[in-house]
């Protein structure tokens, strides 16, 4: 995705209401962003197939949804508190600031190239407020950096209700908050955002073959949800970096190509070995181990965490689908999302605004936006509808014309192929369903060619 392909997909999330600054009016913030009309249902589509592919489908792994504020001795035991920092530097010539680790020079500033930047100090990345009516040291509280903590914290409770045994999860989709020093490239890092992560609690010895698992599963979903396999790859993060508390960590990461920077992280799956039950347990004092009543053993579980972000695979899901080509001597924009995760999946157009048609097309919408998300629309000309459903990615377009009136017949419009089928009402439906679900027009006795 080059520079310029990137100003392409954020020019269409704004102009087709998928992502607008944050306090726009105001002069808006990059650091924060709004998620509009298609945006919301966009995100609210990825978070829904996780979860229903992390827990709906599967029979080993609980939901959870865990409060943003905690106690802050939650924050300690983790080692947020004291470590989790980034080296910060000021310019002292334009007073930017930014990540020492990000600068390749450290001694240049890559703003205005003065050599005018202090030394790095550890900047702590957490958001820290009070909680109740008195400011004092007793009511410091932090916006959660993380939503790993609520699941770690709540294992002894799960365990207990569910009658779980390792290997078990918990999933949780939920905001989470950094005071990054550097927020940019879009929605990619921002200092609010959405986490889907899930915490996969396994058996000591067997955390290394499961780790491998779910850096294969994480990588499938992607290339499942249309993501080009070869878009995607698998960065190790070496020994001498990883986290306090990893044994291993790879990074799924998507070819951005950010200025300066081809790969971007779009998911971690980290094996946090028992760190995390072990810290707890010193720091409340409760016994956070299991037993195993079969084997009469008792031990604290491994953690495999596969950590994804909502808004990265938003901002990878667009930039993948994004596709610019000609038809018929001029250039075409079309979003090809998975019809699992485009906002509208079906519009509904009359051939023009007439009042003949407008009644039946709204019969028609009326029927259908109780099974799908439906767009009506019968402004502008049918030729400009069908390409602003292209730039927004809906999979398929039902147009209705003169001789909908007669037949009472339908025509259904492939957004990828521009393939057309002609066929009875009474068969939309459940020919929409079929065709969301992933099977192509076939040339059978509905064939109405490759019309655009």
């Amino acid at each position: 995705m080059a520079a310029d392909r990137v100003d392409s997909v954020v020019n269409l999330c704004k102009r087709r209401g998928f992502v607008f600054p944050s306090s726009e009016i105001y002069g808006g913030s990059r650091s924060a962003w709004d998620y509009g009309p298609l945006g919301v249902e966009l995100k609210r589509n990825i978070k829904d197939f996780w979860w229903d592919w992390m827990t709906r489908r599967r029979d080993d792994i609980e939901g959870l949804d865990a409060s943003s504020l905690m106690s802050p001795r939650v924050w300690e035991a983790s080692g947020h508190v004291s470590g989790f920092t980034d080296p910060l530097v000021d310019c002292k010539n334009c007073k930017q600031r930014f990540r020492a680790d990000q600068i390749p020079n450290v001694k240049v500033c890559p703003a205005c190239g003065k050599e005018t930047l202090t030394e790095a100090r550890q900047f702590n990345l957490m958001f820290k407020t009070q909680a109740g009516p008195v400011e004092d040291s007793a009511a410091t509280a932090y916006l959660r950096p993380e939503t790993a903590q609520g699941m770690f914290t709540n294992f002894s409770n799960v365990l207990n209700t569910t009658r779980k045994k390792p290997p078990f999860g918990i999933a949780q989709v939920g905001k989470s908050f950094r005071n990054e020093i550097t927020p940019g490239n879009f929605i990619f890092r921002t200092r609010e955002f959405e986490q889907m992560e899930m915490e996969f609690f396994v058996v000591p010895g067997t955390d290394e073959e499961w780790h491998q698992y779910w850096i294969d599963e994480r990588t499938r979903w992607y290339v499942d949800l249309g993501i080009k396999a070869d878009n995607l790859r698998h960065f190790e993060h070496p020994k001498e970096k990883l986290s306090h508390y990893s044994k291993r960590t790879v990074d799924i990461e998507y070819r951005f190509n950010f200025t300066g920077s081809e790969w971007g992280e779009l998911e971690g799956i980290a094996n946090r070995t028992d760190f995390d039950l072990r810290q707890h347990s010193k720091f409340s004092g409760k016994d956070l181990s299991y037993f195993d009543t079969q084997t009469n053993e008792r031990f604290i579980p491994y953690v495999i965490e596969p950590s994804a972000g909502a808004d990265r695979s938003a901002l990878a899901f667009l930039a993948d689908a994004y596709t610019e080509e000609e038809v018929e001597g001029a250039v075409r924009t079309v979003l090809k999302l998975h019809p699992a995760l485009a906002p509208v999946k079906v519009a509904v157009l009359p051939l023009s605004k007439n009042e003949r048609l407008m009644p039946l097309a709204r019969e028609v919408n009326d029927r259908l936006k109780h099974v799908f998300a439906t767009e009506y629309e019968d402004t502008q000309s049918i030729g400009r509808r069908y390409r602003r459903q292209d730039e927004i990615g809906t999979p398929f377009c039902v147009t209705i014309d003169f001789e909908s009136l007669d037949d009472n017949q339908v025509t259904i419009r492939d957004r990828d192929s521009l393939a057309q089928i002609r066929l009875p009402l009474e068969n939309l439906a459940e020919t929409l369903k079929t065709k969301l679900a992933g099977e192509a027009f076939g040339t059978d006795s509905l064939w109405a060619g490759a019309r655009a």
